[in-house]
């Protein structure tokens, strides 16, 4: 098989694997990606032991929220990506979760003081005069987020150099909290080792991570993925960078 057979290929089966839900399972063997030390997945089930009512934002598939051993008397996602909502609707039956699909930066439908803990994983945008408005008065916000400059790497490997990243800074996070009347009681930050093994694993990765490169479809980067699967071979597996942040805020 030549190398550009191969390339297309690869290329081919990240393009047609499907990205829904929000589990990385099928990189496995190709992609490999440092996970937090913080534990998020462990926090969020700690802090549920202690809610009657919780939300988590963002849900995804609802692959954080299933693990929860012990879930409070009312619990609730929501969802902004429909492919996702139906996913997290089977996933979350198991924890008696109920699944509310709302448009992307809609406010949230629920009463005011509904909730005494909500959680995000990697929200697209956290409102932070909404989380304030549905917390209860000492309740608690826990989010793991996306740092600025996450997987610069890989974004430069298509798109070219860039400007240094003017989102998603945590300074800029715990500010926006405080805005909003909510105490920052936790702030801790990490770099994340990822590596990809081959062209096919990236392409897959770029479709489901959207914010990693805006806009992204394999024929419109044909030529820089080309010029990565020879990167790839020629030197090894490609390295980036994830950058991560958790945040936990009390309502006074």
């Amino acid at each position: 098989m030549s190398a550009e057979r191969n390339v297309a290929d690869l290329i081919a089966e990240g393009s047609a694997a499907p990205v829904d839900g929000w589990g990385f399972g099928w990189l496995a063997g190709r992609a490999t990606e440092e996970r937090p030390p913080w534990g998020y997945a462990r926090l969020v089930a700690d802090r549920m032991t202690r809610a009657d009512t919780a939300l988590d934002v963002d849900t995804g598939g609802g692959e954080v929220l299933a693990e929860v051993p012990r879930p409070p008397r009312l619990l609730t996602a929501t969802e902004g990506w429909p492919p996702n909502v139906e996913v997290a609707r089977r996933t979350l039956r198991r924890v008696g979760a109920t699944v509310v699909a709302v448009a992307p930066d809609a406010p949230l439908p629920f009463r005011d003081a509904s909730f005494d803990l909500v959680v995000s994983r990697h929200p697209v945008r956290t409102d932070w005069a909404e989380t304030a408005r549905v917390l209860r008065p000492g309740g608690t916000f826990l989010s793991q987020q996306i740092g600025p400059g996450t997987m610069r790497e890989l974004s430069e490997a298509i798109l070219g150099p860039l400007p240094p990243p003017a989102q998603r800074h945590p300074e800029r996070a715990v500010a926006a909290a405080r805005a909003v009347g909510l105490n920052v009681i936790d702030l801790r930050r990490a770099t994340l080792r990822a590596v990809f093994t081959d062209v096919g694993a990236v392409v897959w990765f770029l479709r489901k991570v959207i914010w990693t490169v805006p806009g992204f479809t394999v024929d419109r980067y044909r030529p820089q993925l080309h010029a990565l699967h020879r990167r790839i071979t020629t030197e090894g597996p490609f390295v980036a960078h994830a950058q991560r942040f958790l945040i936990e805020a009390t309502h006074p």
